[in-house]
């Protein structure tokens, strides 16, 4: 992988990541044009490394409001705190059944199966893509007149919608869950606020996760050693900060389409998406 391939990756995971659109929908149609394969673990390995650059590009953007929401007093940082555990738990729990479901169904409950052997269906991409964009375009339409706070119940359910993205590729994390909070009456901004408040609780979870899939494929092939690991994580972290750099200017546009009403341009974009990866795969 050269250096132009991963600065292309990088400033489309950044922004797509970020962007109600699907950053993995993205990143695995552009590797396969790229003639790269989106299912191999150093991939993954790239894939993780750019979502870390969109995560702390997310902590830069929000930390001042942040700060003034879940830590301006010990009752504000106890319910803030309360409802992204409880968000984070129900995404765990629909994520865990979801995938035991879709291992069952799809390979029969093999112990060699992994959730990344359908990255690269363009069909699943598609109808995820198509699904993102519909919920997108309904959640636009809802009243903002009356704009309820974040509640219990209001979290838990942006949570386990939160869930049911995690096994598939363009069924956009950000996307769903803002168009949730919206669903259900919570404001604009503080819908944003809180779906990329558990984007933060989630990211390092997974990044832990790929990173050992990435050490248990080297380990199955015997090549484990520092050079290899650091001939991959040299171009990785070049990516992450790309990455950076293009989150921060995603996320100033987004909350900008959110603000003035925008958002079902991303819902449009989305579905226009979906056909693309059809044709692409």
């Amino acid at each position: 992988m050269d250096l132009l391939q991963i600065l292309l990756l990088a400033v489309i995971q950044g922004a797509a990541e970020l962007l109600p659109v699907s950053s993995s929908a993205h990143v695995i149609v552009a590797e396969k044009l790229m003639g790269l394969d989106p299912t191999a673990p150093e991939m993954t390995l790239l894939l993780v490394m750019l979502h870390t650059g969109t995560m702390f590009a997310v902590i830069v953007h929000f930390w001042k409001t942040w700060r003034a929401t879940y830590f301006g007093s010990l009752q504000a940082f106890r319910t803030n705190a309360l409802y992204v555990v409880t968000a984070t738990v129900a995404t765990g729990i629909v994520g865990l059944l979801l995938l035991q479901l879709i291992k069952y169904a799809v390979a029969k409950n093999s112990p060699d199966f992994e959730i990344e052997h359908l990255f690269g269906n363009a069909r699943l991409m598609a109808a995820s893509l198509a699904a993102a964009g519909l919920l997108i375009i309904v959640s636009s339409r809802m009243d903002q007149n009356v704009k309820r706070n974040l509640s219990l119940k209001s979290a838990t359910w942006i949570g386990a919608v939160q869930g049911l993205c995690l096994p598939f590729r363009g069924f956009s994390r950000s996307g769903a869950t803002i168009s949730t909070g919206l669903v259900l009456g919570v404001a604009r901004t503080r819908a944003e606020e809180f779906s990329f408040a558990l984007a933060v609780v989630l990211t390092p979870a997974v990044i832990v996760k790929e990173v050992y899939r990435l050490y248990k494929a080297h380990v199955a092939t015997s090549i484990v050693d520092a050079g290899s690991f650091l001939h991959l994580l040299g171009p990785s972290l070049l990516g992450m900060v790309f990455s950076f750099l293009a989150g921060l200017v995603a996320l100033r546009w987004l909350s900008r389409w959110l603000e003035q009403g925008r958002w079902h341009f991303f819902g449009g974009y989305c579905l226009l998406a979906s056909l693309a990866v059809l044709w692409v795969g």
